[in-house]
């Protein structure tokens, strides 16, 4: 074909042959395009490897037998499971004592945070007084302070005040902890929710309360899981103040401090410590995954207006 015939072609319709098409080298745009196809699914499935391996490995120890563990320490798989692991931990260690105290603190620290964040992150969203842009900064500047600079004050104030081997003083220590960046994530996701929805509310008789508890609330569900779950881990899996505070009153410990124990006891067999190891860790993993969907949203909420 002549290439006075290739213009007429393209203003026909037509197609290229084969040949041809096969003949063009591959631009930059196809060659990433076919690139990522390939390298998406591997470096997904390196991660997924190297994020899960520990887990399951942690896991696999705390089903196996120890005397089966020390004969062959290199296996993998268990050549049979048992569970007297974790009747161990839950019973003779307490964890389950420790899971009942971490779960009050958790659900506590969760509750009384949101019940405060709510409302002063809404109001750094829409009212406007003097350094309202500035004031969700001033709350992130506690996060200057490192922790073990405020443990000493907090310890001889929590003395003082017959707060210490509390769980009360604990709780309060994380919703402390927690608001100021609880108010910072809240605020970013208030400015998202269109202003029409509150206007259309407020004509329909309103308040200002009330359109946060109809209106705002419920569009804002994918942000309250991301922040609740936030604090969540925070109350959960914390261990400095939990030992300032806790360490005298073994009845009032939360499940990072029994792991300690078994950690540093030299009687404790590696496979009871992976069951506690475990006991620790999977109630954030199902929380994590039985609200994956809200959390992702949430997290990805305020980065852009529209």
């Amino acid at each position: 074909m002549s290439r006075t015939a290739e213009p007429a072609l393209a203003a026909g319709g037509g197609e290229r042959p084969a040949s041809a098409r096969r003949g063009r080298p591959m631009s930059r745009d196809r060659v990433e395009r076919a690139a990522l196809r390939v390298l998406k699914p591997l470096v997904i499935a390196v991660f997924v490897a190297v994020t899960a391996f520990p887990f399951l490995y942690m896991v696999m120890l705390s089903v196996r037998d120890i005397q089966e563990l020390i004969l062959d320490p290199g296996s993998l798989w268990p050549r049979r499971l048992t569970l007297d692991t974790y009747a161990d931990v839950l019973d003779r260690q307490g964890f389950l004592t420790f899971m009942r105290n971490s779960a009050i603190v958790a659900v506590a620290s969760v509750v009384v945070t949101l019940l405060i964040s709510i409302p002063g992150a809404y109001a750094v969203a829409r009212l406007r007084f003097f350094g309202h842009r500035q004031v969700h900064f001033l709350f992130l500047s506690v996060y200057l302070f490192p922790a073990i600079v405020l443990a000493i004050p907090l310890f001889v104030l929590f003395t003082m005040m017959g707060l210490r081997g509390s769980l009360l003083g604990l709780i309060l220590v994380y919703i402390a902890q927690t608001v100021p960046v609880t108010v910072y994530m809240l605020r970013n996701y208030f400015e998202t929710v269109p202003r029409s929805v509150e206007e259309a509310a407020a004509i329909d008789g309103c308040t200002r309360l009330s359109t946060i508890w109809r209106v705002v609330l419920p569009l804002s569900k994918p942000a309250l899981m991301a922040t609740g779950l936030y604090v969540f881990m925070i109350a959960w899996n914390e261990f400095l103040f939990a030992l300032l505070f806790l360490v005298e009153r073994r009845e009032s410990w939360t499940v990072s401090l029994g792991l300690s124990q078994l950690a540093g006891s030299i009687e404790i067999p590696t496979t009871v410590l992976m069951a506690g190891s475990v006991v620790l860790t999977l109630p954030i993993v199902i929380v994590f995954f039985a609200s994956e969907r809200l959390l992702t949203e949430g997290l990805t909420a305020g980065a852009e207006k529209g």
